[in-house]
């Protein structure tokens, strides 16, 4: 009997986010994205799940990326959209038209930052929205996903 292929999900980060480890460490941690990678790697794998990084500081990077996902048909999208998660009209309309259940994240609490980081776009475009935990929201939200879509979580101790 065959095994059944892999289900994909894409790990989408937006600007600066090239620079985690470095920029502003008070707020975003010393884990660089390359340990971000890593962590939604092997999360993802725990639920029998390969995870798809991509990292562009281009808006039209990443609604190319969420349309590549659509077209591969992807069974989630997990986006950290950084500063786009504000202001991006194109990102929410990629999401919705892609009809993948999302989940958008950020390192940091967006609610207790400046005003004009309360409000998201790509939240609105995604069934949940984890924030405030550091890299860790990541493993939160591919739980979380995986829960969503069914996913059977092999081994619970490290995910």
């Amino acid at each position: 009997m065959a095994e059944a292929p892999q289900q994909t999900i894409y790990v989408l980060n937006g600007p600066n986010l090239n620079l985690l480890g470095t920029r502003e460490p008070e707020t975003y941690g010393h884990a660089t994205l390359a340990d971000v990678e890593k962590l939604c790697i092997d999360t993802a794998a725990a639920y029998g799940l390969t995870a798809e990084c991509r990292q562009s500081n281009h808006e039209g990077v990443l609604v190319d990326c969420i349309h590549e996902a659509g077209a591969k048909q992807a069974v989630g999208i997990i986006i950290n959209a950084g500063a786009y998660s504000h202001t991006s009209i194109a990102l929410h309309d990629a999401l919705m038209a892609v009809k993948i259940p999302a989940v958008e994240v950020h390192i940091s609490n967006i609610h207790a930052r400046e005003s004009f980081r309360h409000h998201s776009f790509t939240a609105k475009a995604a069934f949940a929205s984890v924030c405030g935990f550091g890299i860790d929201g990541y493993r939160l939200a591919i739980a979380g996903l995986a829960e969503r879509i069914g996913a059977g979580n092999t081994n619970k101790a490290t995910a």
